[in-house]
């Protein structure tokens, strides 16, 4: 069985969609681990192992997709 976390609840998502950034950095605290996960990249270190690391870059630019995503839900 997988290991699922409960969903938002609908009035937070609401709000975060109303501009709300207590409940934006609520959103955003729930999708961090999913939007590390999709950041991580792999390199070789100098002995050659492979290694993962999260690109900040990336991180930050799938955070940013994700706000504006909100912004532009509509509750109607």
């Amino acid at each position: 069985m997988k290991n699922e976390r409960p969903l938002l609840p609908f009035p937070v998502i609401s709000a975060a969609a109303k501009g709300d950034a207590e409940a934006m950095n609520r959103v955003l605290k729930h999708y961090a681990g999913y939007i590390a996960k999709l950041s991580m990249l792999q390199y070789s270190d100098e002995s050659g192992s492979p290694r993962m690391y999260v690109d900040e870059e990336m991180r930050r630019r799938l955070e940013t997709k994700l706000i504006a995503a909100i912004l532009t839900f509509r509750a109607d």
